[in-house]
């Protein structure tokens, strides 16, 4: 194929052994121990790839049918930079990793453009109205979230061995990008969080008695340690409760609460405590940047506790600071005279 650069000479690259193409993308995504999610996304733009170039193999293919596809995404589809980018990022692996055949250099297609969206920031007092609409399990998920900036799904995720009692600080590990940091454990959770423990012992030494303990362990983690799965420190904090098959291997494992539950909990205390503004459950991440800034924490360190590579994604927050009405005083106001 004359748009990619010749096949490569690295004899040490997996080689799945299913026979129809997505399978063998499913398999080379698992090897190089992909999350789900990204497995599910890559699947996803690779099937509307194929599809959009009338089904052909994507051996058939070349840099123009891949310009094409990008483009037609910015132009016709209207999908965001980042869809772009991901899209593109599942082609180049399907192309590398599972076909072996390098992409050619200089992929040239239409960009879509990335509007620059003020984020929606509650005041402390709207935070204040959310949280005591939340209560239980959800209502300390939602704390921890404000609380140290965390996404709902690293909340979700939070393992018994990332919480630090004596230190005051989570470790995130299972983050974005897949880069783990450290971010602030507030003292007023401290009680709630051993409570929930004691909870989730509870149900890990159920598991353990019934020889069900078992728990997802990330990357090569499993085969380094094989008891690992099975021991306290690697539960899941918030576990689910009813067991569950994993289907990315078919193990039957007590996976983590859904995330689908807490966003549904966030909207619901939305509407209970009046706020007329877009809450999700990313609100509770940016509020948290906004007020760090507002009580001016540097901007470099709020960077490191959101885990952002490039402090230009933190600026964001300066923004909203920049837009803050406190103190403005509209000139009708200063007017004299107008209502004698």
């Amino acid at each position: 194929m004359s748009n990619f650069n010749s096949p490569s000479e690295n004899k040490s690259i997996f080689r799945p052994q299913s026979k129809r193409l997505m399978d063998q993308v499913r398999e080379v995504l698992r090897y190089h121990h992909y999350a789900l999610r990204t497995e599910e996304s890559y699947i996803k733009w690779i099937l509307a790839f194929i599809r959009f170039n009338n089904k052909r193999h994507p051996n058939e293919l070349g840099k123009a049918d891949i310009e094409a596809f990008l483009s037609d995404m910015a132009l016709n589809k209207n999908y965001s930079a980042s869809s772009q980018n991901l899209a593109m990022n599942a082609i180049v692996f399907l192309y590398k990793k599972v076909l072996d055949m390098p992409v050619a250099e200089n992929i040239s297609a239409a960009r879509s453009k990335k509007p620059v969206r003020i984020p929606v920031v509650l005041s402390k007092g709207e935070v204040v109205e959310l949280l005591k609409h939340m209560r239980g399990v959800r209502g300390l998920m939602a704390r921890l979230m404000y609380g140290g900036g965390l996404r709902v799904l690293e909340v979700s995720r939070l393992r018994v061995q990332d919480i630090d009692f004596a230190n005051g600080y989570l470790m995130i590990r299972d983050s974005k990008g897949g880069n783990e940091r450290k971010t602030p454990l507030a003292a007023t959770v401290v009680t709630d969080l051993k409570l929930q423990l004691e909870k989730a012992r509870s149900l890990f030494e159920k598991d353990l008695a019934a020889g069900e303990a078992n728990v997802y362990l990330p990357g090569a983690l499993a085969k380094k340690y094989p008891k690992a799965a099975s021991s306290w420190e690697w539960q899941y904090v918030f576990p689910s409760k009813n067991l569950s098959v994993d289907p990315r291997d078919g193990e039957i494992r007590r996976h983590h609460l859904n995330e689908s539950g807490i966003q549904k909990s966030i909207r619901e205390a939305k509407q209970k405590a009046n706020i007329n503004k877009r809450v999700t459950s990313h609100t509770l991440r940016h509020s948290f940047a906004t007020h760090l800034l507002e009580a001016g924490t540097n901007i470099r360190v709020v960077q490191k506790l959101l885990g952002h590579k490039d402090v230009k994604t933190t600026e964001i927050y300066t923004h909203v600071l920049q837009e803050n009405m406190d103190g403005v005083i509209s000139p009708l106001e200063r007017l004299e005279g107008l209502n004698e």
